[in-house]
């Protein structure tokens, strides 16, 4: 038996919100993703959705479309001299969607929850850096750092953890490690109820300070299957799919030549890789790695899959983003090349056989990848089919996204697809996250007889205050985990929408991560 489980029921000022909304009367917003949004914990990181947390909670500062970092909750700011203090006047007016004041009280709550979890967090260099959180006066607050961090105000911006929860939502404990009482936050949208497996159900926020929602519900559908949600989306039951593959290329095409849809992506906001495993044979051969660079043809996908809607990739960031610009380039597409790295390398194939061997032992990897999610699904069996042609041999494990994290995290892959996050992340806090075992970077990494350098080196570049001495270190890890044939690139990855002609506004943020529903309204409104 389903139960419905009605999040914030224990609060009285959200009890408006826990209406049952009147399709009469009101206007709700269809869209389509794979899974429930979760439990909706500013603080901690999967099963949480983040585009639902960045729907319900806020930052002080907010990276922008144009790829600057501008106020938010915070209304202004001021750095120390030597970077390590910095010091937020914050937004007047703010209230939490339970009442509750938004102030330096609970600014400090928040950060103080956080750090009770902080080696869930350590992956982000600013959790390692941060020492003190003061309340200077009431609508003042100061953070100083132990040593200058240049993406202080990045990190702070990003989805998770450094957002603001209800401080009447913070347990008793004072930490949000394990739970919190109810998703209650300031932004644009409250979530008022959870199917499980069917829908989550958000209502506007009618006392938002900043661009309120024209819509009156947002109902998220949990539809797991691509060629279901394109269904959903043709026959009018959701209005809009929104993400990075949230239908197949060939899908997204149709779609965007038939009349009462439009379909359109972003600019490329991030890198889809694949990441190979450099502890766990076969892929711990450098050989190996480097021969599969070699033998998957990466324009075949980006035409064949994509649809050219992607551009291709050459190395683990775009140029584009800081630091990132040192000239790398993926190996061409040349089977024959790759076929002769690896039969020097003593994996043979026999007369008559399709898989080569060495010492008895066959070459097969795995490469796992989100069971659900269209773009990996097709790439998987692309890849599949080019190593297939210089004799290796690859299992393919599709599953839930819950379960290909939890392989990132203790190594159970030989490949595994592990996007870059795209901006603010990318390159300091995904640099920043290889040094711990909280992604696939760190595990693929291993094996690596220069792991540790790697991680020194980030660790200096992130705390340096001299920028040709950052640029130098930035350089030396990304050519060097180039040169390792840790990472397939295969695409800088745009973000993909379609709706129906009955949603106007339909846009994107500058982030991967962020959907502007509170910019979306019905058609003529």
């Amino acid at each position: 038996m389903r139960t419905t489980t009605c999040i914030v029921s224990s609060f009285l000022a959200l009890s408006l919100l826990l209406s049952t909304p009147d399709a009469s009367a009101d206007t709700t917003l269809n869209v389509a993703w794979p899974s429930n949004v979760g439990p909706l914990n500013p603080h901690l990181y999967s099963p949480n959705q983040m585009f639902a947390q960045a729907m319900v909670y806020e930052p002080l500062v907010r990276y922008m479309p144009d790829g600057k970092i501008g106020p938010w909750l915070a209304s202004s700011w001021t750095i120390s001299p030597d970077g390590k203090a910095y010091t937020f006047t914050l937004r007047q007016g703010v209230k939490f969607t339970d009442g509750v004041a938004f102030d330096a009280v609970a600014v400090k709550k928040n950060f103080d929850a956080i750090m009770t979890n902080a080696k869930r967090h350590e992956w982000l260099e600013l959790f390692n850096q941060l020492e003190t959180v003061q309340v200077i006066a009431p609508m003042t607050v100061r953070l100083t750092l132990k040593r200058a961090y240049y993406p202080t105000l990045h990190d702070l911006a990003l989805v998770r953890p450094a957002r603001f929860i209800s401080p009447a939502s913070i347990p008793e404990s004072g930490s949000t490690a394990e739970s919190i009482k109810a998703p209650v936050g300031t932004g644009p949208w409250a979530l008022v109820e959870t199917r499980r497996g069917e829908y989550d159900l958000f209502r506007r926020n009618a006392d938002y300070w900043g661009h309120k929602p024209t819509f009156d519900f947002l109902k998220i559908k949990v539809l797991p299957d691509i060629n279901t949600r394109a269904v959903a989306l043709q026959t009018g039951q959701v209005d809009l799919v929104f993400g990075s593959g949230p239908i197949s290329g060939d899908s997204f095409a149709r779609f965007r030549s038939m009349p009462g849809f439009t379909a359109s992506t972003s600019q490329p906001m991030a890198t889809q890789t694949i990441t190979m495993n450099s502890k766990r044979p076969p892929t711990n051969e450098l050989a190996v790695r480097k021969a599969v660079l070699s033998a998957v043809n990466r324009d075949a996908i980006l035409n064949g899959i994509l649809y050219s809607i992607d551009k291709p990739a050459e190395a683990l960031f775009s140029p584009t983003a800081p630091y990132a610009d040192v000239g790398l380039k993926a190996p061409a597409f040349d089977p024959k090349h790759a076929a002769k790295l690896l039969d020097d390398a003593g994996w043979k194939l026999a007369a008559g056989e399709k898989i080569r061997t060495k010492e008895g032992k066959p070459l097969e990897v795995e490469l796992a990848f989100v069971g659900n999610d269209a773009r990996e699904k097709a790439i998987s069996e692309a890849v599949q089919a080019n190593l297939a042609t210089v004799g290796v041999k690859v299992v393919l494990i599709g599953e839930e996204a819950n379960s290909i994290y939890a392989r990132q995290k203790d190594g159970r892959f030989g490949m595994i697809f592990g996007n870059t996050w795209g901006a603010p992340y990318d390159p300091h806090s995904y640099l920043s996250s290889m040094r711990t075992p909280s992604h696939a970077d760190y595990q693929a990494q291993l094996g690596l007889s220069m792991k540790a350098e790697i991680d020194d080196k980030i660790s200096r570049a992130l705390v340096s205050t001299d920028e040709t001495e950052r640029k130098n270190l930035f350089r030396w890890i990304l050519t060097t985990l180039h040169e390792q044939a840790i990472y397939l690139p295969v695409s800088h990855t745009t973000v993909m929408e379609v709706h129906r002609a009955s949603v106007d506004h339909v846009g994107f943020e500058g982030t991967v991560n962020e959907i502007p529903f509170e910019k979306m309204t019905p058609t003529g409104k």
